[in-house]
């Protein structure tokens, strides 16, 4: 008797409200960073950029180390993150942009995250940078389950940090802006935190989705005077002058770090909000990054000096490993066991169907993720990825594919190129030794898996797949 008294004390209380609706259901948060690398966190192995807060709710939580984003940009990634689709099958396969500003639009009918959760009685918010359409356009976020917006619809307009407006609910808010200047006077981050920390105190009786994809550590490097002060050391370094564009700061690394830091801080409040309102244990609260960490020769941003990809091959745009890896966090008190880390291997396609059994929903069926809670909870049967698929019009043309520690890669392909290269990640985890010649199987595998998961797509033809 005791032992089943035991057992059903360690039973997650979130199973109780969640899936037999009586008592409030878990509140979301999901932290989207902007081109951080996978290594440019403490708890990833950086040395030069402190980032206290997410080192701490590492330790208070579940470490990824093998979690993929949906493609190497920003548009495409995020479209596989809201609706669960690989970049195979997804609306949105590359940055495109639409006159006068703005990105292509998601479809009207979209089945998104923010969507499910509002009918499963979600009060949603997303605040930062969107870039799946503009106001008047079908990707409205408000069109697309978001009861609340505040940010950038533009990812353009989100290369400047110290912008002349913002939007809130498809108005548009001047702001005392800095446009082409290292320092001003309204911050976008600083605001967007502001918003945050007051949409919790607002909904923390409610359950709530609160979506916060902000634009840190994506360039322009713009940072308040007050976050340098710790990074005078690197002002000393000689200047990277590999930077094209954006670029406005005279301590380019300096700023760079101080960004990190002061999205770090926003982390550790937002944290600490939800100490204090007493929602910390009803809260689950995610961290990751949209792609990997900026590519050489933009903005001035130093990945080299940083090792922003860590000991990965690549940078954003690239899909090796450097261009999609990236780190995910998870804190949920009282249901993810402090300090662990798992190897699952996952990707953004799997948050959608995650965050329905969170809430108690079901997930669509056409989709291509798995539910990671059973690996986030430590308990249940977790269900295995055979592979992950990533396609990629942009940078000359891509695909891979990884199957278990194989990884399988196609650049290039606009100019005719169709050769694989393939990889061991468990024993080359940089992707320095091809050794597509040596394994013809699994060459032959993933190349059957390149054919069969690709649909065609009218708004991002893929001529080197399509053949037309």
């Amino acid at each position: 008797m005791q032992r089943i008294y035991l057992a059903l004390l360690v039973i997650p209380s979130f199973v109780n409200s969640a899936f037999a609706g009586d008592a409030k259901k878990p509140n979301i948060i999901y932290i989207l960073a902007d081109d951080l690398g996978h290594a440019e966190l403490g708890c990833y192995g950086q040395k030069k950029i402190k980032t206290p807060n997410l080192d701490k709710m590492a330790a208070q939580g579940l470490r990824f180390t093998q979690h993929y984003a949906g493609n190497a940009v920003c548009a495409p990634s995020r479209c596989v993150l809201m609706t669960g689709l690989h970049s195979g099958h997804a609306q949105i396969r590359n940055n495109s942009e639409m006159k006068p500003d703005g990105q292509q639009p998601i479809a009207k009918d979209t089945t998104t995250i923010a969507r499910l959760l509002q009918m499963a009685g979600y009060v949603t918010g997303m605040i930062g940078k969107w870039g799946l359409g503009m106001h008047d356009s079908t990707g409205d976020p408000q069109k697309q389950g978001f009861d609340h917006f505040f940010g950038y619809y533009c990812q353009r307009h989100a290369h400047n940090h110290y912008p002349t407006f913002l939007w809130r609910n498809a108005e548009k808010v001047p702001l005392d802006g800095n446009p082409g200047k290292a320092t001003g006077k309204q911050y976008s981050h600083d605001l967007f935190e502001k918003e945050a920390l007051d949409f919790i105190k607002k909904n923390k009786d409610k359950s709530f989705f609160l979506y916060l994809p902000f634009i840190i550590s994506h360039v322009a490097l713009q940072v308040p005077d007050d976050s340098l002060a710790e990074y005078k050391g690197l002002w000393d370094d000689p200047p990277y002058k590999g930077g094209k564009g954006y670029q406005l700061h005279d301590h380019p690394r300096a700023a760079y770090a101080a960004m990190v830091t002061r999205l770090d801080r926003t982390v550790g409040r937002i944290l600490d909000l939800l100490r204090e309102l007493g929602i910390d244990d009803d809260t689950i609260v995610i961290f990751s990054s949209d792609n990997g960490p900026t590519h050489e020769g933009v903005g001035g941003s130093d990945s080299v000096f940083f090792l922003s990809a860590g000991r990965l091959r690549g940078f954003k745009g690239s899909l090796f490993e450097g261009g999609v890896r990236v780190p995910m966090l998870v804190r949920w008190p009282g249901r993810t066991m402090p300090g662990r880390t798992t190897d699952l291997i996952s990707g953004f396609q799997d948050v959608l169907p995650t965050l329905c059994d969170v809430a108690g929903t079901k997930a669509p069926k056409d989709i291509d993720g798995i539910s990671m809670l059973p690996t986030i909870l430590g308990k249940g049967d977790q269900k295995k990825h055979d592979f992950l698929y990533w396609e990629f019009p942009g940078y000359g043309g891509q695909q891979a594919v990884r199957m278990g520690d194989w990884k399988a890669v196609r650049q290039n392909m606009h100019k005719g190129n169709t050769q694989i290269q393939l990889f061991n990640l468990a024993s080359d985890e940089s992707e320095k030794t091809d050794v597509a010649n040596q394994n013809p199987a699994i060459v032959e595998r993933a190349l059957r898996i390149m054919r069969e998961q690709h649909t065609p797509s009218k708004l991002f033809p893929f001529k080197a797949i399509d053949g037309k």
